[in-house]
């Protein structure tokens, strides 16, 4: 069996330890003891960007995501986006660029350098705020993977994403026809009734973690605003 190399180390604002590891030719980002992302499953991070953009219907949205993780949504965003659109970022995590420019460079290619692509250390709720103060526009979509699912695990702050109150703030921080998804590492009957409860159109989607159809399924719920 291959031994795992710790690459470096990061303290989650009010959360716990992040650790990047080396496992053979893949990067795995664990959190405490568990893994909370990798680069061999990664389709379902990719499909939260790519299937909203499509449910959105517009090429030039402007996308707010939540987690910067190992870069994979972004970079997915970015690619479906046409020139005008615009895809804002919020990680609380200082070192989590770090490794995006350093051990994980491979990955990022030119990403974070696309003049479309704004990263902001700051938590998400912070800039659904901004949205419902008018300091910054409604946003089109708002995709959230900052949680293996919507309970605050990564950090206790992130629950108030979940709740009726967080959700329908991030429904009124949404254009007309904008849609909030979720992701989450499984199903979760009560966030769904909350969604629905939050006067939004809710979608449930089952997606492979691997694009070879393989692979733990893993939940996206795209919740879009009337």
């Amino acid at each position: 069996m291959l031994p795992r190399e710790t690459i470096a180390v990061a303290q989650i604002p009010g959360g716990d330890t992040l650790t990047l590891v080396k496992h053979g030719g893949d990067h795995v980002v664990m959190l405490g003891r568990d893994e909370l992302m990798g680069t061999r499953m990664r389709f379902s991070e990719e499909q939260l960007a790519e299937l909203t953009i499509a449910e959105l219907g517009k090429q030039d949205p402007r996308v707010l995501i939540g987690g910067y993780g190992m870069g994979f949504t972004l970079r997915a965003a970015l690619a479906k986006l046409g020139p005008g659109g615009r895809v804002t970022v919020a990680e609380i995590v200082p070192e989590i660029l770090d490794w995006a420019k350093g051990p994980l460079a491979h990955l990022t290619g030119d990403t974070l350098s696309d003049p479309r692509a704004r990263v902001e250390l700051c938590d998400v709720a912070a800039l659904i705020d901004d949205a419902l103060d008018g300091t910054v526009a409604p946003w089109d979509a708002i995709l959230l993977d900052v949680d293996n699912g919507p309970d605050g695990i990564v950090r206790t702050g992130n629950e108030r994403l979940y709740t009726r109150t967080g959700l329908a703030r991030a429904r009124d921080a949404l254009a007309p026809g904008g849609v909030l998804a979720v992701w989450s590492a499984g199903p979760d009957p009560k966030f769904f009734r909350r969604l629905n409860d939050a006067d939004l159109e809710v979608e449930e989607r089952t997606v492979r973690a691997r694009p070879n159809n393989k692979g733990p399924r893993h939940t996206i719920w795209f919740a879009r605003k009337a």
